[in-house]
Formats: C-alpha cells, sequence, structure tokens
C-alpha cells in the first residue's frame, strides 16, 4: 500500500501544474549530504524499475548478432549488428548522432569488449554503455525491463535528477513510482535518510513540492 502522504504530493503537483501544449514529466530531486563522491564506492549508479512505466515511449537499442537482429526485430527501436560498429565508430559526428537514437542499450556479452573499445568514448559519458545480454538469449524480458527503469547515476555531485513518470498518470501511480525510488536510495545510501538534505517533485515546467 503506498504511502498517502506521497498520494497527497502528487495530487497537489498535478493541481497546481498549469496546463501546457506538451505532456510534461514528472521530475525528482534529490540533494545529498555527508557523503564524499569525490570517492568513486560512493557515489551512485542504480538502474530501479518503476511499478508504473515511464508513462511515454522509453527507446531501447540493440547490439547483436544476425540471429539475435531477427530475435530483436519489431521489439528493440534500433538494431546494430557487428559490421555496422566500425562504420559507426570511424566516424565521430555520426558516432555521437547515434548515441541520442535510443535511452538505454543492450548487447550480447561477447561484444561488449568491442563496443567499449570503438564507442566507449561516447557512450560511457552519457551513461549509455550497453547492458551484456547472453549470446542467443531472447532479449524481449531485457527490453521491456529497460522501458521501464530509470538510472539513478550521482558521479561527483551531490544533486542529481531523474524522471518518475508523466503529468497524465494518475496520483497513485506517481507516487508508487516516487516510493519505489526513495526506498532504493535509501538502501543504498550508507547513512540512509541521514544522507538526503532534501527531496523535491516537480513537472517540468511546474513548481516544486518538497518530499522529504
Amino acid at each position: 500500500m503506498v504511502d498517502q502522504h506521497l498520494v497527497d504530493i502528487m495530487k497537489k503537483l498535478q493541481a497546481e501544474s498549469k496546463q501546457r501544449k506538451f505532456l510534461e514529466s514528472v521530475e525528482l530531486a534529490v540533494n545529498l549530504k555527508d557523503i564524499d563522491l569525490t570517492n568513486p564506492k560512493n557515489r551512485l549508479q542504480e538502474e530501479i524499475i518503476l511499478p508504473n512505466g515511464r508513462g511515454k515511449q522509453i527507446r531501447v537499442g540493440i547490439f547483436g548478432s544476425s540471429e539475435m537482429a531477427m530475435k530483436a526485430k519489431g521489439i528493440a527501436d534500433v538494431i546494430i549488428q557487428p559490421e555496422e560498429l566500425e562504420t559507426l565508430a570511424s566516424n565521430k559526428s555520426k558516432a555521437k548522432k547515434f548515441a541520442g537514437t535510443a535511452d538505454y542499450y543492450l548487447a550480447e556479452a561477447p561484444l561488449m569488449p568491442t563496443i567499449g573499445k570503438r564507442l566507449g568514448v561516447v557512450l560511457a559519458p552519457r551513461g549509455k554503455m550497453p547492458k551484456p545480454i547472453p549470446p542467443g538469449s531472447d532479449p524481449k524480458a531485457a527490453i521491456e525491463k529497460l522501458r521501464s527503469s530509470v538510472t539513478v547515476r550521482t558521479r561527483d555531485r551531490k544533486t542529481f535528477h531523474l524522471p518518475i513518470g508523466t503529468k497524465d498518470m494518475s496520483a497513485e501511480k506517481l507516487a508508487e513510482n516516487l516510493d519505489a525510488v526513495l526506498k532504493r536510495l535509501l538502501t543504498k545510501l550508507e547513512r540512509g535518510k541521514m544522507n538526503i538534505q532534501s527531496a523535491y517533485v516537480k513537472t517540468t515546467m511546474g513548481p516544486s513540492i518538497k518530499v522529504m
């Protein structure tokens, strides 16, 4: 059962947000404290599955053999076979443009070293290095999982933002998504709630409302 307090926050957020000509995202902003993020071991990099999804289409690309390409056809948004890797890697502007064609990437595990060597310089800074999957496996479940996921990635900054849905989702569903993110964060931070200075939710262009 989701916390009614979080549901009330989401209802207030939706009520106070003006009607826009586009569908606004609902975002969570977290400010950390008493944590040394210059030390890489203290940084957060977590994928969190939102129980009610992102509220919009999330694009997933996959690097794979012809067999994998056949399995991913009609499911993945972008499919890259090994012979296309070199073409991409040899053109930096094309590689940068390619990095923006999907929100997440998967790759058959044997291709990971080549992808890291040839495209890592473009994908890694954007947090888009592929997640490995077993060669010849069915990618459908992994793709669907990514479409409902958000990534928390702090690097060396104590403030980070992540989407938890869209304004047209019900307050209850948004509250469930928020609850899932907060619970994961509290388990991953060394001192739990004591490491969070503040947390706010807001729509893309709307006011912020304090959560904690």
